[in-house]
């Protein structure tokens, strides 16, 4: 038995909305245990989502479409489902008295399209929508097929789900198993490199292991499908240590984990502070820096040092070498990150300077190329260098910097030099 996701709504295929229904339908269906192996997007079209509905059906037992249950002449799901079935809609009083109900708790006049809100299949039973105005159903057109709609409005879907979809499918029999997942987070490895690795787990059969990567991270998605999330947890714990183990110092967290978090913990557990210096990142990694909630413990500032004549002045980089070696350089970096140190008072100093493109970029120093600076209270400064690729955008060279600055102090924290 396994499910099929249907997205209905020219707005997705156009990419004016993100379609989190959709993320969210697969997380709750993973809960529940059952499987699901297509999702799709169709516009607001009779026929199209017809020929969507006459595949899906082919191969998925339950169905759950989203959007397209709306007043205006675009919203097409129900009708045009009943017509794939060859059923009438039939209008329900009560959902005209719920709407109407709404309208006038709100001090408006119902208009009268809201009626076609109120048709549904012959046979279907209601799915309420206690936040918004149009309902969905639940509906078994024939045998194993069932069938689920819901609005596109992603908080009225979600309340629909968890009130009255999930304890229907639960009564149906689903939800006696779970699928459990963790996902481990890699930065400083390739993905081959990983894979090369951990070969051996791509093997597993329950749980399983999967390697997707972006942007210069690395994730292994490890799950397992049991009678219960603890059961799952316990089948999933030692493949994921084993794992940790194999991936070392890159392996920098798990789940909900970012570098911006972990460097946050090591040096709040260190009782260290850290300043930044950036140029090409534009102040990105002061941002991500603050995104974590706390962070005021251990993150002190930065200079968004742009211009050589701010590095000069502000950070106190030596002219000469900005002449001799380029803001982008090894020397250049360091000076920065001692600098934004010493002017902050900071146990560390963490900078950033590169050439993010599309312009600007050389033979000798192409689009890509990155420099880390890192200065301590107690050691000299120390750089590396990056060379992110002149095919990559603007936007994933910047965040790549911010994140390959972040590993760089996090390896550093955990290897002991202060």
């Amino acid at each position: 038995m396994s499910a099929e996701i249907i997205c209905v709504g020219t707005e997705l295929l156009l990419g004016e909305i993100l379609n989190s229904n959709a993320q969210f339908l697969a997380q709750q269906l993973a809960l529940l245990g059952i499987p699901h192996y297509y999702q799709s997007v169709v516009g607001d079209n009779p026929a199209r989502l017809q020929q969507v509905m006459a595949i899906a059906a082919a191969r998925s037992q339950v169905l759950i479409f989203t959007g397209g249950l709306g007043p205006t002449p675009d919203d097409l799901t129900t009708e045009t489902i009943a017509d794939f079935f060859g059923v009438p809609l039939l209008e329900r009083a009560d959902v005209l008295r719920d709407i109407t109900e709404k309208y006038a708790a709100h001090d408006r006049i119902m208009t009268a399209n809201n009626h076609k809100q109120a048709l549904i299949p012959q046979g279907a039973d209601l799915l309420p929508n206690r936040t918004g105005t149009a309902p969905g159903m639940i509906w078994q057109p024939r045998p194993q097929l069932l069938i689920l709609t819901f609005p596109g409005v992603p908080s009225e879907m979600q309340t629909m789900w968890h009130e009255t979809a999930v304890p229907y499918l639960r009564r149906q029999g689903f939800g006696q198993e779970t699928i459990y997942s963790r996902t481990l987070r890699f930065w400083g490895i390739t993905e081959s490199a990983l894979a090369e690795k951990v070969a051996p787990f791509f093997e597993l059969s329950n749980p399983t292991v999967a390697p997707y990567a972006g942007n210069g991270e690395v994730r292994l998605r490890v799950s397992s499908k049991a009678a219960s999330q603890s059961v799952a947890m316990e089948a999933i714990a030692p493949v994921v240590e084993q794992l940790q183990a194999l991936g070392g110092l890159d392996c920098y967290g798990a789940d909900d984990d970012t570098l911006a978090v972990v460097v946050g913990k090591l040096l709040q557990a260190a009782g260290d502070t850290l300043a930044v210096a950036e140029s090409c990142t534009g102040g990105g990694l002061g941002q991500q820096l603050t995104s974590v909630p706390g962070s005021s413990h251990y993150f002190w500032g930065g200079v968004i040092s742009y211009d050589n004549q701010v590095k000069a002045s502000l950070l106190g980089v030596d002219q000469g070498d900005l002449a001799q070696f380029g803001a982008v350089s090894a020397e250049v970096a360091q000076q920065m990150a001692a600098g934004v140190r010493s002017r902050l008072g900071t146990t560390w100093g963490l900078s950033i300077t590169g050439i993010a493109g599309p312009d600007g970029g050389s033979e000798t120093k192409p689009v890509g190329l990155v420099y880390i600076g890192l200065a301590g209270s107690n050691v000299p400064a120390t750089s590396a260098r990056y060379l992110f690729g002149s095919n990559r955008s603007r936007d994933a060279v910047r965040w790549m910097s911010v994140s390959a600055a972040l590993d760089f102090l996090r390896r550093t924290l955990l290897e002991g030099d202060r």
